[in-house]
């Protein structure tokens, strides 16, 4: 038998929702269709696999050995025909095709929005979607077709099945705070830094949280007893500027607010959190031209921003 007569897109996009959420209940919801109709045609899938792809865990489902096998293969051939569909609809578009871009915190405070901006100003057509999030939102995004590439922060190694990553330069985590607040402009921070002020970090889960937290335990530093867990710019900005916060951030995220002097980098030596900043793309997909002139012009940003 012919895989393309018992093989369909449909299959394919259903099994990803599910592994994606670990629910056929919220799969259906997020597909438009009925949860006895993911079952069946997750259960069809399974027959022409010729294996079990989910199983049940408790009250849920999860996906069994085979399935997850199988997840990376199912969301790269669901990306490529995605990618194809969207380059030959594109093909009648003056503009082109929608690129989808996202940008991890340390990338959507200056290098993203200058970068487009330049673009703008060039006069090169293009229609442009910028999604933020944390790295494992968006790098699940990106596998699965929804985003073209992200900017950020380099995963974590086993998270890069199908991905590849270019570098642009590398940056550190750094302390900062607003730049009346009682500990800026200090040589060295107080033993007690850490307890006297509210303390933002980054959240678990986050690309830079081991380095933040190898940070303290070189330098003989107990985490704060009671921090705030965040990737939010736009939440942290208001925070540090508004309660005397001590926020730990990629310095990336607040680097408009130091040139600004709105902000002050706190005395620590933050040289073992120094990594990676990038982009990342899925190593089947060809970029758009509009894609690739963007990758271009960030580079450019990168340059004009002395970033190395």
């Amino acid at each position: 038998m012919r895989l393309s007569s018992s093989l369909k897109l449909r299959h394919l996009e259903v099994f990803v929702e599910v592994a994606r959420k670990m629910s056929v209940t919220q799969a259906a919801e997020a597909l438009g269709m009925t949860q006895p109709a993911v079952t069946r045609a997750l259960r069809e899938l399974e027959a022409v696999c010729g294996k079990p792809l989910v199983e049940k865990h408790g009250r849920g489902i999860r996906l069994s050995s085979y399935g997850e096998l199988f997840r990376d293969h199912a969301g790269r051939s669901l990306a490529l025909a995605r990618d194809g569909v969207a380059l030959l609809q594109g093909l009648d578009e003056a503009e082109g095709p929608l690129v989808a871009i996202g940008a991890l915190p340390t990338a959507a405070a200056d290098l993203v929005p200058d970068t487009l901006y330049t673009l703008r100003g060039g006069g090169a057509p293009g229609r442009f979607m910028v999604v933020s999030g944390d790295n494992q939102y968006l790098i699940d995004q990106l596998r699965r077709g929804s985003l073209d590439l992200v900017v950020g922060r380099m995963p974590a190694p086993e998270t890069m099945a199908g991905i590849g990553f270019d570098p642009l330069y590398r940056e550190r985590v750094i302390a900062v705070t607003e730049r009346d607040h009682p500990l800026a402009g200090l040589s060295r921070l107080p033993p007690t830094a850490f307890e006297d002020y509210p303390v933002l970090i980054p959240s678990e889960g986050s690309v830079i949280r081991p380095l933040v937290e190898r940070m303290f335990l070189e330098q003989g530093l107990t985490l704060p007893r009671f921090p705030v867990e965040t990737v939010s710019s736009a939440f942290g900005r208001r925070f540090v500027l508004e309660h005397q916060a001590i926020w730990i951030i990629s310095q990336g995220v607040v680097r408009p607010d130091l040139a600004a002097g709105t902000m002050a980098a706190l005395p620590m030596d933050t040289g073992g959190t120094l990594g990676p900043v990038g982009l990342c793309v899925r190593l089947e997909h060809q970029l758009s031209p509009a894609a690739a002139r963007f990758c271009a012009a960030l580079r450019c940003t990168c340059s004009s921003l002395g970033l190395s």
